[in-house]
């Protein structure tokens, strides 16, 4: 178990055996013998969800691509200014060349489009 701030992390094992415990807060029975109402009003009483709608019916799970080993080069600096954002720079170094790639990508469209019109 570790703590950061007012999060508590626990493994799935640390909850399956405080379930058995009878240590957890939340009661299952209730909760699964609420109707689709009850769930509704309970969520708009809940400060926390306050102004948020979500329309769920436009959503899609998109699956990771799977990622290509690369062995690349780059300037030091640069290599140090990501590693020094902290953990995940890899993933945010692959964000910033998805950004790029995605705008050219953009801008070869737009192009072809008006080429389509001459």
């Amino acid at each position: 178990m570790e703590k950061n701030g007012r999060i508590v992390r626990y493994t799935d094992e640390e909850l399956i055996a405080m379930q058995k415990r009878g240590e957890d807060k939340s009661n299952w029975a209730a909760a699964a013998a609420m109707t689709d109402a009850e769930i509704e009003a309970a969520i708009a009483d809940d400060p926390d969800e306050a102004g948020m709608v979500v329309d769920w019916s436009t959503t899609s799970v998109e699956l990771p691509q799977p990622k290509a080993v690369l062995n690349m080069r780059v300037d030091y600096d640069i290599m140090e200014f990501f590693r020094s954002e902290g953990k995940g720079y890899q993933t945010k170094i692959n964000a910033v060349l998805r950004s790029y790639v995605d705008q050219r990508r953009k801008h070869a469209r737009r192009l072809s489009n008006l080429n389509k019109f001459e």
